[in-house]
């Protein structure tokens, strides 16, 4: 007789089995349940041999890869040979002077304004006095020569024009009292740094001098500029003269020393036009004073054509292939500052006129 807590196998068998068996099964249905839970051998296989084909196939793949990615190395590599059976060079030997080419090299000099006083009226952009104008002129001098003396290891310079362009003292003209000494004292002192410069330059080179001179509009003794006259009211005037005498027994320093507003000097086949630039008014535009200058220079060129203009006054050097503009050794001032004129460090031009090219460069000489 059954218990009344017995329950027919779920295995399908109709066997009782204790309610309280976990499985539900007796135990001949446990058995075949547990050994059908077991793959058999040949599943076993069959998942081995799938295994297998997967990591056959992966194989391959990277094989196919491998063999197209030597096959392009190799295209590569054929290219590069092919190309390097083509190539030609050519031999490029020193380049040694040959002894018939000629250049003069142009130092320009202006706008020293040696006395004057700069500091506070341009927000300290610039600082200036006595000792820093001797400082500066010095490095003028110095670095003017050592850029010669690299240009001359290529080419031969038998001279040096070294233009004297004007403002070399501020005057009292102004009513100003930013100068540190009084006009004539400052402009003994303009006339030191400039004799020693040139001392300098004979003593350190064997250079010739060509020194063509102008008055600027600062060292006169007018109130107002008097053009027809401007020579026997200017104070730069006599100390051009004072320095003409001073070198005069030296062969190798020669003064131009014109009367008028222009000089012309002829190097080679170009006809240089010096003045000092306060004739050419500019008002601060926009186009800078490439405008005024050029005007200037087309009237100019209608009396005497001249293939280059070279002038000072507006302390800022610039190239603008028919002139060039002085830079100021005084550097910025209250007087750049009236004008708007570019913000610019102190400097001087220098460039080289060859006997058959013409000008070919143009450099500053840094001397702040």
């Amino acid at each position: 007789m059954p218990s009344m807590i017995d329950v027919k196998c779920k295995g399908g068998c109709g066997k009782l089995v204790a309610r309280e068996n976990k499985t539900g099964l007796c135990a001949a249905c446990y058995r075949a349940a547990r050994a059908a839970a077991v793959p058999s051998a040949q599943v076993t296989s069959d998942l081995e041999r799938q295994r297998t084909q997967g990591e056959l196939t992966s194989l391959r793949r990277r094989y196919d890869e491998a063999l197209k990615t030597i096959e392009r190395q190799d295209k590569e590599l054929r290219t590069v040979g092919d190309l390097g059976d083509g190539l030609q060079t050519f031999l490029i030997e020193p380049s040694t002077r040959s002894g018939t080419s000629e250049a003069t090299a142009v130092m320009c000099a202006s706008d020293w304004h040696v006395e004057e006083n700069v500091g506070a009226e341009v927000s300290g952009l610039n600082h200036f006095n006595l000792e820093i104008a001797r400082n500066r002129a010095t490095r003028f001098f110095q670095k003017g020569l050592r850029l010669v003396n690299l240009l001359a290891q290529d080419i031969k310079i038998p001279q040096i024009v070294m233009p004297l362009l004007g403002d070399f003292i501020t005057n009292d003209i102004h009513d100003t009292d930013m100068n540190e000494v009084q006009p004539i004292a400052a402009l003994i002192e303009a006339q030191n740094m400039i004799i020693s410069g040139i001392e300098f330059l004979l003593a350190e080179s064997n250079y010739n001098l060509i020194i063509p001179c102008h008055s600027g509009n600062h060292a006169r003794t007018t109130q107002k500029t008097r053009f027809a006259s401007e020579h026997g009211h200017s104070l730069e005037h006599l100390m051009y003269l004072h320095l003409a005498t001073y070198f005069r027994d030296d062969p190798r320093v020669k003064f131009l020393i014109p009367e008028g507003m222009h000089s012309y000097v002829q190097i080679y086949d170009q006809t240089i036009r010096f003045h000092h630039g306060h004739a050419i008014k500019y008002g601060g535009g926009v186009g800078g004073i490439y405008i005024p200058v050029n005007k200037a220079i087309a009237q100019w060129n209608k009396g005497r054509h001249a293939d280059l203009d070279v002038f000072g006054h507006f302390h800022q050097m610039r190239d603008g292939g028919n002139f060039i503009c002085n830079g100021s050794l005084i550097g910025y001032n209250a007087f750049a500052l009236s004008i708007k004129a570019d913000f610019e460090l102190p400097k001087q031009a220098l460039f080289l006129i060859d006997k058959k090219r013409g000008r070919t460069c143009t450099w500053p000489i840094l001397v702040g």
